[in-house]
């Protein structure tokens, strides 16, 4: 299903037995029936340790395309997923099985505490997390990466942990952004590419999570997603991000502010 341009040793989170060995047993062949992704760069994934990964997001079918990638570099997918899903009966069961970390809600009291313990807990547990920095669907009409959320480098930021960037494009050829489900032809080619760890040394300054040095290592990890996938696409990318607010487009679905 998946090439990759250096294939990386396994982690040991990979190799010990987990839910995840039935569920990469599963998807993972299905998954191939219906795409060929090519993994290039897998070998910036850290090997052992936490880390925080953003991707793009232009495909309510790309976090699948997403999730193989991880796995066949060498670690394990978690995602970052609303607290209400840990709620729903045999979902939430899955979530909290397989590691994923919940999220409260951008307007909670308790979100700050939350990102700290939740950085505290990927250093402890040596886990990586998967944050769409976008936090939702990009509303760019042209599928570039939009305005970042502050989210994925707040988490990185608050627990010193590497935030690596990775694009991927393909996944609106089986399903468009808010679209239908589309199979057929089989095997249609996905692209992932993982980029080297970014810097945010220079936005934290003193104060790490003021509003300030979070918006500018947001701006850079947007920027540094939107060079990668105009390497991956061919042609520049906009010298400005979309910004729904701009364009009276309500942003649904985020998962942080």
């Amino acid at each position: 299903m998946t090439s990759v341009s250096k294939r990386p040793r396994a982690s040991r989170e990979k190799t010990r037995p987990s839910i995840f060995w039935p569920l990469a047993a599963i998807v993972v062949p299905i998954l191939g029936i219906f795409v060929s992704i090519r993994v290039e760069g897998a070998e910036k994934l850290p090997r052992e340790g936490a880390y925080v990964l953003a991707p793009n997001h232009h495909s309510e079918f790309d976090p699948l395309i997403v999730a193989a990638a991880v796995w066949r570099a060498g670690r394990a997918p978690r995602f970052m997923a609303k607290e209400s899903l840990f709620r729903v009966p045999v979902l939430g069961w899955v979530l909290r099985a397989t590691g994923m970390v919940p999220v409260a809600r951008s307007s909670s009291a308790a979100s700050a505490k939350q990102t700290l313990e939740t950085s505290e807990m990927l250093v402890e547990h040596g886990r990586g997390v998967i944050v769409y920095p976008e936090g939702t669907l990009t509303r760019d009409p042209d599928l570039w990466p939009m305005r970042g959320k502050t989210g994925a480098v707040r988490l990185a930021m608050a627990g010193g942990l590497p935030v690596i960037p990775m694009v991927q494009w393909g996944a609106q050829a089986i399903m468009p952004r808010y679209g239908k489900l589309s199979l057929w032809p089989l095997r249609k080619r996905m692209t992932v590419v993982i980029g080297d760890p970014i810097d945010l040394s220079a936005y934290e300054r003193d104060t790490p999570l003021h509003p300030h040095a979070l918006n500018e290592g947001t701006d850079a990890v947007m920027n540094r997603l939107a060079e990668m996938l105009s390497e991956v696409r061919g042609i520049p990318a906009p010298a400005e991000r979309w910004n729904p607010a701009a364009h009276g487009q309500k942003e649904t679905g985020r998962l942080d502010s």
